[in-house]
């Protein structure tokens, strides 16, 4: 473990570390950033009065610390799917909440919107949703038309540009592979791109957004389509250069005194 202080910036890890988090500490330690693999939830003194922490881990472990390492965490903000035109989503869109999503009687897609507390999934209707305890009637949730996705593909987006990217998925089953490998690269860029420059400063200047081509059988035609954005702090790597992940992250979980003026809409309350 390499220890950080008042006057070195460091990335934060949660007590277990996932193969992403291992990546970026490696990727971190080569540019010579101190790496800090947290026991718990507690934050050391020592790294309460620094100013250069940054992070990579689940929404709870950051959540909890995140405060006392005086970070600044990005995220999308929760119905930006629901407002993109619908010629980068292909299908109908809807932020609701759990409550009211179990009343529908029709097949849906529902997944949350940012935070892994659902699964996301194809539910024949409504009653079929999970619920108890941990997930209350007012849990916001996405719900929207089913689509095929025959493949798809993860891009960490830095100051609204593509900076690094892997395929995740073909099927609908996981199918890393990095993005300059793939027959698509060129189809997702041109795609990547026209959306960016619409709607890049709808999102944080850090974050992830997975982009998939759907195919709609009763057409027989195949669209570039947007599956989701992600906060980069909390997203797998998968194929995608941990390097250039890295630089994404740093920006998307970093000290409160280094938050742009454009992201302060975005930081997670």
């Amino acid at each position: 473990m390499t220890t950080g202080g008042p006057d070195t910036d460091f990335l934060v890890l949660p007590p277990r570390p996932d193969s992403t988090a291992e990546l970026l500490a490696a990727a971190a330690r080569r540019r010579g950033l101190a790496v800090e693999q947290l026991p718990g939830p507690v934050v050391p003194d020592r790294l309460r009065q620094s100013a250069g922490g940054h992070l990579y881990g689940g929404p709870v472990f950051a959540g909890t610390v995140a405060a006392d390492l005086g970070l600044a965490l990005l995220e999308p903000d929760d119905g930006w799917l629901t407002r993109l035109p619908y010629e980068y989503t292909r299908r109908d869109i809807t932020l609701t909440t759990l409550g009211e999503a179990r009343w529908s009687r029709t097949p849906m897609f529902v997944k949350p919107p940012r935070d892994k507390h659902l699964p996301a999934a194809v539910y024949a209707d409504g009653s079929r949703l999970p619920g108890d305890e941990r997930l209350p009637a007012d849990t916001p949730v996405l719900v929207s038309d089913i689509v095929t996705f025959l493949v798809e593909y993860r891009l960490f987006v830095l100051d609204g540009a593509v900076h690094a990217a892997s395929r995740y998925a073909t099927g609908g089953r996981l199918d890393p592979a990095p993005l300059d490998a793939c027959r698509h690269r060129d189809a997702v860029l041109d795609f990547a791109e026209d959306l960016l420059d619409a709607h890049a400063d709808s999102l944080p200047s850090a974050v992830v957004v997975d982009v998939g081509l759907a195919s709609d059988a009763d057409r027989g035609e195949e669209h570039w389509a947007v599956v989701e954005a992600n906060m980069a702090w909390f997203s797998t790597a998968y194929a995608a250069d941990p390097d250039r992940v890295l630089d994404v992250v740093l920006r998307a979980a970093g000290p409160c005194g280094r938050l742009a003026a454009r992201d302060r809409a975005f930081r997670k309350r």
